[in-house]
Order: C-alpha cells, then sequence, then structure tokens
C-alpha cells in the first residue's frame, strides 16, 4: 500500500507459532524528501523442517528503488525542473512583500470610482443634451417625421421598396457589443406594440431626441468602454445607441417598454412606501376581479429594493394578504414582491366593501412608519383598487390626512361601469393622487404608469438630477444573443426634464438617460492576481444584496440551457459569507464604513463543488 506519511519502511516478518513482528526503519537517508509506506503483509509459509523469513535489507532495498523511480516520473511529467530552473533565473529579482488589505481595498475602490464616474458623466451629458433640445424646441401637431424604427428598418415591401419607417440601416457584427449586429453612428427607436409609432406626441419626442445622436457618438469615443446608451421617452418611445434591429416575441409582438424597467422608475422617482388597497366585495367578481390582480401585480413591478409595501384586501372586514406582515411594511425585493402576487392570486370575491375600515389600517400603518422612522423615509401613498361602490368614505381622509396630506392616494376605478366614478375621483383629487378608469385588461399598463409621473413632479419642479445605480440583473429581454442574456449588469441613469419656463411649475417629466454597465468590467479591476491564491473581491449594493460575489452562481441548467435563478439579484450577504455570524462585516458594508474584519472563511475549489 502507497500512501503519503512519515519517512520510514516498515517490513514484517513472521516468527514461530504465526505471531507477526514489525521492524521499522528511518528513509531519511534516501534524500529524495519522498515519504512512502511499504507494508508488506505477514504471512506464514510452513516448511516441513524450516521456516523462510524476508531479510529487511530486501525490503530497504525494494523501499529505496520505488522511491527513485517515483521521484523520476515525477520529474519527468509534471515540470518541475523546468520550474525550478525557471524560478532560479528570476530569484534575484523576485520578492516577496505583505500585502495590506486596507490599502488594497482602498486602491480597488478608487479605480471604480473613477471608472464609475465616467459613466456617470456619460449620462449627464445625455441629460443636459435632451433638456437643451426639448427647450428649444416647438411642440408640431401636425410634424411629419421619418425615423428609424428598429423593428422595421431594412424591410421592404412587395415592389421592392423599404416601407414606412423602415429604410436601409447598416449593421455590423461588433465584438464589443457581444457580437450583435449593431449600428455605431446612428441610434434608432424602439416603440411597444401597444403604442402607436405615428402618435404626434412620439414624433416629436422622436423629432427633439435626435440631438442625442452625437452625444451617443461623443460619449463612446471618450470612454471605450461604455456598452449601450439610451433614452426612454416618458411617452413610450425608446431610442437606443447604438442602434440594433429588434427582434419580436414568437407572436411578433413587442412588450418592452422602458417605462416599466427599474432603472426608468427609480430615477423618475423617490423611494416610496406604498399600500395597495384592493376591494374583494362581491361586486367585485369575474373579470373585474382578475383585472384587479393585473392591476396588482403591474404595481409590484414598478417597486424596487428602496421601496417598501404591503397588500391589504376588504370586504365586510380587512385583512392582510399576508398575515405575517400585519402592521407593518416589508421591503419590496423581488421575494416579496413575489410572494405577494402568489397569495393576490388567491383572493376571492365575498361580503360587502366597506372601505372605511380599510383606509383607517392603511392610514394607521403609514402615520406609524413615519413616527418610528422605518420604510422609505419619502413618498407615502395608498393605491385604492375598487369598482366604486362605497359609503361614507370621506370623515376618515379628513381624521387621518388632512390638512398636511402627507399620504397621497391614487385609485383605480375597475370594470366598465361608471356609476360610482365620482366618489373614486373625490378621493385621489383630495389627496393629491390620480384616479384613472381601468374597464380591460389592455388598460393596466399604461394607467397604473400615471402614479409615476405624479410622484416625481417634487424631483422635477425641484430639479433635482439624482444618479441611481440598479441591483445586478441580467437582461434577457434586450437582446436574443446568450452572451447577452447571460451578462450581470447594472445600469447607471438619470432623469430628464422639461425646462420650459411655462411648464416649470407643472413638473414635467420627458423620460430618463442611462447607460448599462457589466459587472466583469468592473470586477477586472481587483484581479485575483493581486489577492493571493485565495483571496477574493466582493461587492454588494446598500441593501446588503450581492452584485458580485465568487460563491454567487445565479445560472441553472435546464436541459442544454442556464438560466437565471429566480432570486438571482436578491442573495442576500449573509447568504454567502455565512461565518458572518454576528452579521458584523454585513452592516459594516451596508453603512458604508471602513475598516478590518478577521474571518475563517472556507474557500471551494473545482467550480465550488
Amino acid at each position: 500500500m502507497l500512501g503519503s506519511g512519515a519517512s520510514s519502511v516498515m517490513s514484517g516478518g513472521v516468527p514461530a507459532g504465526g505471531r507477526e513482528r514489525w521492524e521499522r526503519w528511518d528513509w531519511s537517508r534516501t534524500g529524495r524528501g519522498l515519504a512512502a509506506w511499504v507494508i508488506l503483509s505477514a504471512c506464514m509459509c510452513y516448511h516441513t523442517h524450516a521456516q523462510m523469513r524476508i531479510p529487511p535489507e530486501t525490503v530497504q532495498d525494494w523501499a529505496n528503488t520505488l522511491g527513485r523511480q517515483l521521484v523520476a516520473m515525477t520529474n519527468r511529467y509534471s515540470g518541475v525542473l523546468l520550474l525550478q530552473k525557471k524560478y532560479k533565473d528570476i530569484e534575484p529579482i523576485v520578492k516577496m512583500e505583505e500585502v495590506d488589505g486596507t490599502e488594497l481595498v482602498q486602491s480597488f475602490a478608487e479605480e471604480m470610482e473613477r471608472m464609475l464616474g465616467r459613466k456617470m458623466k456619460s449620462v449627464k451629458r445625455l441629460a443636459e443634451s435632451a433638456e437643451d433640445a426639448d427647450l428649444y424646441h416647438e411642440f408640431n401637431a401636425t410634424l411629419q417625421f421619418d425615423y428609424y424604427n428598429s423593428m422595421l428598418i431594412n424591410t421592404m415591401d412587395d415592389d421592392g421598396n423599404f416601407i414606412e419607417l423602415g429604410g436601409e440601416f447598416a449593421l455590423e457584427e461588433n465584438e464589443h457589443f457581444n457580437k450583435l449586429p449593431v449600428n455605431t453612428i446612428q441610434s434608432n427607436i424602439q416603440v411597444p406594440t401597444n403604442v402607436y409609432n405615428k402618435d404626434p406626441d412620439i414624433l416629436n419626442g422622436v423629432y427633439m431626441s435626435e440631438a442625442l445622436n452625437d452625444i451617443f457618438i461623443s460619449n463612446f469615443e471618450k470612454d471605450p468602454t461604455l456598452t449601450w446608451q439610451y433614452f426612454g421617452s416618458s411617452t413610450g418611445f425608446f431610442r437606443l445607441y447604438p442602434g440594433i434591429r429588434w427582434t419580436p416575441d414568437e407572436n411578433g409582438v413587442v412588450t418592452f417598454d422602458a417605462r416599466n424597467r427599474n432603472w426608468y422608475i427609480q430615477a423618475a422617482t423617490s423611494p416610496k412606501d406604498i399600500i395597495i388597497v384592493v376591494d374583494i366585495s362581491g361586486s367585485m367578481k369575474g373579470l373585474r376581479l382578475t383585472i384587479a390582480k393585473h392591476t396588482i401585480n403591474t404595481i409590484l413591478d414598478t417597486l424596487g429594493e428602496n421601496d417598501f409595501v404591503n397588500v391589504i384586501a376588504y370586504s365586510d372586514y380587512v385583512r392582510y394578504v399576508e398575515p405575517c406582515f400585519k402592521g407593518t411594511l416589508v421591503q419590496a425585493d423581488l421575494d416579496n414582491r413575489e410572494h405577494f402576487k402568489l397569495l393576490v392570486e388567491g383572493l376571492h370575491v365575498k361580503g360587502e366593501g366597506k372601505v372605511k375600515k380599510a383606509m383607517k389600517e392603511s392610514f394607521r400603518v403609514l402615520n406609524e412608519a413615519a413616527t418610528l422612522g422605518v420604510g422609505s423615509l419619502c413618498n407615502q401613498a395608498i393605491m385604492l383598487i375598487t369598482d366604486g361602490a362605497m359609503e361614507d368614505f370621506q370623515q376618515v381622509f379628513a381624521d387621518f390626512n388632512w390638512p398636511e396630506r402627507k399620504v397621497r392616494v391614487f385609485t383605480y376605478l375597475i370594470g366598465r361601469e361608471l356609476t360610482f366614478a365620482d366618489n373614486v375621483k373625490w378621493i385621489a383629487c383630495n389627496n393629491k393622487g390620480y384616479y384613472t378608469h381601468i374597464s380591460t385588461l389592455a388598460d393596466v399598463q399604461e394607467n397604473v404608469m400615471e402614479y409615476l409621473h405624479v410622484l416625481s413632479r417634487p424631483m422635477v419642479i425641484n430639479h433635482d438630477h439624482d444618479i441611481i445605480w440598479t441591483e445586478a440583473y441580467m437582461d434577457s429581454v434586450l437582446f436574443s444573443s446568450q452572451a447577452q442574456s447571460l451578462l450581470l449588469m447594472t445600469s447607471v441613469a438619470m432623469p430628464v426634464f422639461s425646462k420650459k419656463e411655462e411648464t416649470l411649475s407643472h413638473g414635467i417629466l420627458l423620460g430618463v438617460v442611462g447607460t448599462d454597465v457589466p459587472l466583469r468590467e468592473l470586477m477586472r479591476l481587483a484581479p485575483r492576481y493581486k489577492l493571493g491564491v485565495h483571496g477574493y473581491a466582493f461587492l454588494n449594493t446598500n441593501n446588503g444584496y450581492i452584485m458580485s460575489h465568487p460563491d454567487l452562481r445565479p445560472l441553472y441548467k435546464e436541459g442544454k440551457k442556464l438560466k437565471p435563478k429566480p432570486n438571482y439579484n436578491s442573495v442576500d450577504l449573509s447568504e454567502v459569507e455565512w461565518e458572518d455570524t454576528e452579521q458584523i462585516l454585513r452592516t459594516s458594508m451596508v453603512k458604508g464604513e471602513t475598516g478590518t474584519l478577521s474571518l475563517d472563511v472556507r474557500a471551494t475549489v473545482e467550480k465550488g463543488v
């Protein structure tokens, strides 16, 4: 039997009576540094007149021979002699230095700040250019303007002529953009299927934003590491640089709407506390309940990690859809949003709708959060989803929300009936909110988005150009290539406001500009060779969620395809750095503190197995 162990050789023989005897010799004199045990199992050989024994010297010779052969084989196939020679050649100029972890992290942070700073400058230039272009643009209701529609480019009719909005648009594969065919000298326009691509608002917005083309190109020349740059308009169109051919789904539909994307929503509004109140009384049966559920899910999709939420259903009595969250607000991260959606699907109609109790409970939770200093500490709103059948509801607002009206109330009238529309309008108008009527499922998306414009007004009026960074995500919507769809990235975005004097007091949001930053480009600034064999760097958000970490495995295999896990971008640091039992590391990073901490960690090898 061969194995690693002490430098010794054991030999054995069998004395009379069959008992084993073991003797030990020191093998260090071989000078090979190769440790081996040679164990001979004792066996009894009986002869008529004598007993055979293997001399210890013979066993010693076997061990020496085996050692020499192993060393020769190792030298021959491992390349150790060549490696020793190369080390010897550079020995005079090589020295060992102790790495100062604090200095190393500081240098990584500074390099990343410089890189991210360049991205923010590019976005600022886009925002300034868009606002200036709008300032000098006069709206023309009869404007005729032919632009490059990314769905229609390079499309010809039966006569061989390019169709309207589908002119010739040069595309060439580009390594920097994941080998996608792109046009680096021109941006183009994507319009969702549910938005008319020649609506006057669309045409005026596209014409005005043509000024961004030169800024896109200039930004890319100044910073060649830039990837996609874009402008999402509040009217619905999306200008993307470099220009690409947009691929619809299998039904020929483009559902992508920039206004629903996280980067747009976060840039357009401040953090917010939201309580969704839904009517589940008997009058909400059938299609009305289906529309109400879709409205709740759409509102939840507009929330992010910096927002807080809860969902209350009411009929004869008030009930939280998640009893564990009773009387509180929870962070609107992906896990909680998906959890709410599952619970909302199980709602059933019953009884009479008594909105007064539900509104009292909602105001109580929001007022308590503001008093205790929990939640977003910013905007607060109630989303009331009902068919309008209600009684004795006015006094609750006078008792809990007037005169300050700190909580906005947005109302969504569900169904075709307008009998109770005045009630629903009164609630929104008297509580600094917004009223919308949703009669079909197709109306939901557009009407839900209206609340974002209301919440953005204070930012617009004050011209608060806050730059936001999104959590890590995999954008498989925009691009069909596998390389792009499996690329973790973050986005930096900034709101674009109207600077026209006649509309300044109205707080008009024109849209949001932004650019994407692949996280692998960011982590290249913290190379592994500087960290040592088992050293690693990682990034997390201000909410403690991981953006990049060696133990973050966001994909799973389904057949031959890799797909993102459902909660790939909401993995908490404590879930991978589990040795940090008291969460000292996590708390310090979330608070943005600088310091050192010693932890015993386990290093994974062989791809984490």
